[in-house]
């Protein structure tokens, strides 16, 4: 059902506790749906959340998902929770409490075999130690088995049912029962691998305080963070975690950022500056205002989209689900007909055979299957959120290892989008450098002009007193530059015309020079002089990132055979940066209508295509590419909502950690299908010599999940 669709109705979000498997949890979201006063329903078995549309009470949704002894508790008491220190507190449950009914049930398994040896197979004492660990281990599999096959349902425990039911008919008391308890020991294993994955998305919430030191009517007081309000002032000592988004009112500080973007350099912060909640203040006192409430914090943002992400299925997994709707009752038949073809027309032994059949069902359990995509994507998805890489789905982690070519925004992607002088070159030796550049400052301090900014930054880097320059006649020539008057001459800035228009004999070969060449490298060149004579050449350009030249090749090396800059700026400028960090193509002089054309045309040509800009002025552009990738997301709440990735960091230097990362999902989810494929086809070939034993049915379902688990688990691991 479509979005809006579900709008009709008040959505709500539930947390989950007990979920044990995949399967479980498409049969809860089943079973949800089906609830009088529930419109739809949609279960993220990554993040253990339901969301629900419609009405239903607590009791009637952990009623429905009954068959797993599931407990829900609303989103909201979580966030609420999350500023209470004592109910943020994760219960540890001891491991033998925790794990006390698959003990006992071993303990008697142990027991069970002991008679086996000591009064023989077909002993009471034997048979009755054997079923009470069946029953006792395999006691949640049944009533879910015998659920579903009232109803006709066939996944997993359907089978195992089916297989230990039979086994018991036919006496194998001791076989069947080490199967419930393997089977149960794979679920616990796979219990842990999924909570393992997710943990990495846990850990994000206990980053931030739950409370902050607030300063209110002259009064310091810590206050929980659910309490604090918009305008409050948040004191924050040196080695404190900052607990809320705001800005800096007073002090000055290093703090480190890469509970947010990745990056361990802390940041220095001074007054005006940002400031997120999670971030480690290293140095001095700040005080900050609160601009955001805790809900609507970064990392909060943050948390929300990677558990949303988690829920978008990926194409590879929505295959496997689609596989398993199929397989499952497909195994069921090959069983079936193990059992009776081979007494029926060869005259083989019922016994024999049906045995077979019940091995067959075993070694068909689809779980290794079910669990090798979403634990994948979630330990993936969970490991780029770590490093400052936030990716909005499944599906958008699949695409970032195919993408076949790159289009980059040109200013605040590939530059830093902050104008800087360049070149600051001295005529004719009429005043010297500082006095001259005072000056200046003085004049282009009075001005509108953009590169007004980057020649007052350079005069307070070099402590230029510029404030101390009196200008008269201030005028500004438009589209020429401007004039003032200091010391009773006339200084002229702007552009080279200018001057040729006051005077075509100014121009010395050496200036002409000077400015063709600086033109040449794609800058922007002003001219200061008077009337008379000029007096210095300023080159101003967007400065490009020291990363941009590395991150080109890097990608070239992973094998993305385009990599394009797009930009609206001139043919000159575009040419001197592209030709500089090494991208295959330029183009210069684009509204963003062509922009948006141009990636129409690249994903016409190459298939994947990835977008990267500012998540604003690129919207169309980014919509249009196979993934939108936004730079600086942590600092831009539009970044965070519209691309499909955000580096948080600013930092290209994580696109091709992110690709790396991609691939190697890709990689283990196609390893963990054909692992846990081909292991089940090899156990079933078992079954042309009769060789094929309950035991190395499940051991062989079971090695394979903890396999693909351990497999998947690595994508945690992988890094820069």
């Amino acid at each position: 059902m479509s979005e809006p669709a579900r709008l009709n109705n008040e959505k709500t979000v539930y947390r989950v506790n007990g979920f044990t498997c995949a399967n479980c949890a498409g049969k809860f979201e089943r079973n949800v749906k089906e609830l009088p006063g529930v419109e739809d329903a949609k279960v993220n078995f990554g993040a253990s959340k339901i969301s629900v549309y419609g009405e239903a009470s607590i009791e009637e949704l952990e009623k429905a998902g009954a068959f797993e002894n599931l407990k829900l508790e609303p989103e909201k008491s979580k966030i609420q929770q999350q500023s209470n220190k004592e109910e943020n507190t994760v219960e540890k449950i001891p491991f033998l409490k925790k794990h006390s009914t698959l003990l006992h049930a071993t303990l008697l398994l142990v027991l069970g075999y002991v008679s086996f040896f000591v009064n023989g197979e077909e002993n009471v004492v034997t048979i009755l130690l054997f079923l009470a660990s069946m029953v006792i281990g395999g006691l949640p599999l049944f009533k879910v088995g015998f659920q579903n096959l009232l109803r006709l349902e066939f996944d997993m425990r359907t089978l195992m049912t089916v297989a230990v039911i039979g086994g018991a008919i036919i006496g194998e008391w001791g076989e069947v029962a080490v199967v419930v308890i393997l089977f149960a020991l794979s679920e616990a294993l796979e219990r842990f691998s999924m909570d393992r994955a997710r943990q990495s998305i846990r850990s994000l919430m206990d980053i931030a305080p739950k409370e902050a030191l607030i300063r209110r009517n002259g009064h310091e007081i810590v206050v929980s963070v659910a309490d604090i309000k918009v305008g409050d002032i948040m004191i924050v000592k040196p080695g404190q975690k900052i607990a809320m988004d705001g800005v800096v009112v007073q002090g000055y500080s290093a703090v480190n950022q890469a509970a947010i973007t990745g990056e361990s350099v802390p940041m220095e912060k001074t007054v005006d500056d940002e400031v997120f909640a999670g971030t480690l203040n290293e140095e001095g006192l700040l005080e900050v205002k609160i601009t955001k409430l805790v809900e609507d914090t970064t990392i909060s943002k943050i948390i929300h989209l990677v558990e949303e992400a988690q829920g978008e299925r990926a194409p590879a997994q929505a295959f496997i689900d689609k596989f398993a709707k199929y397989y499952t009752p497909a195994i069921m038949v090959v069983a079936a007909l193990v059992a009776i073809v081979p007494p029926i027309f060869f005259n083989g032994s019922w016994e024999a055979w049906v045995y077979q059949g019940l091995a067959v069902l075993v070694v068909g359990c689809p779980c290794a299957l079910v669990i090798s995509t979403p634990i994948s994507i979630v330990s993936a998805i969970g490991n780029a959120a770590k490093n400052g890489v936030l990716i909005k789905g499944g599906i958008y982690l699949e695409q970032i290892g195919a993408l076949n070519a790159v289009a980059f925004d040109k200013t605040g992607t590939l530059t830093k989008g902050i104008p800087v002088v360049t070149d600051f070159t001295v005529f004719n030796n009429v005043m010297n450098e500082r006095d001259l550049l005072a000056n200046i400052t003085a004049l282009e301090y009075r001005s509108q002009h953009p590169l007004a900014s980057a020649i007052i930054k350079k005069a307070n880097e070099e402590n230029i007193p510029f404030h101390d320059v009196h200008v008269s006649d201030f005028t500004s020539i438009t589209g020429k530059g401007l004039k003032g008057t200091i010391d009773g001459v006339s200084y002229y800035i702007g552009s080279p015309t200018l001057f040729r228009n006051l005077s075509s004999s100014l121009f010395t070969s050496e200036i002409e020079e000077a400015v063709l060449n600086l033109q040449g490298q794609g800058k922007t060149v002003m001219v200061v002089g008077t009337e008379k004579t000029i007096l210095a050449v300023i080159a101003v350009a967007d400065e490009v990132r020291e990363s941009s030249l590395e991150v080109i090749q890097k990608l070239h090396g992973l094998g993305i055979r385009k990599t394009i800059m797009l930009t609206g700026d001139n043919k000159g400028t575009a040419n001197a940066i592209g030709n500089h960090v090494g991208v295959t193509d330029i183009k210069a002089e684009l509204l963003p209508q062509d922009k948006l054309d141009y990636i129409k045309q690249l994903r016409a040509e190459y298939g994947n295509v990835a977008m990267i800009g500012d998540g604003i002025n690129d919207a169309p552009a980014l919509a249009a590419s196979t993934v939108g990738i936004a730079m600086g997301g942590a600092g831009t709440d539009t970044a965070l909502e519209t691309a499909d990735v955000a580096l948080m960091a600013d930092d290209l230097r994580k696109l091709p950690f992110t690709v790396k990362l991609s691939r190697k999902a890709l990689n283990i989810i196609k390893m963990n299908i054909a692992f846990a494929i081909s292991i089940k086809f090899i156990a079933l070939l078992l079954v042309i010599p009769g060789w094929l034993t309950l035991w190395i049915a499940i051991l062989s379902d079971m090695g394979a999940t903890i396999l693909v688990a351990l497999n998947s688990m690595r994508l945690m691991r992988v890094k820069e």
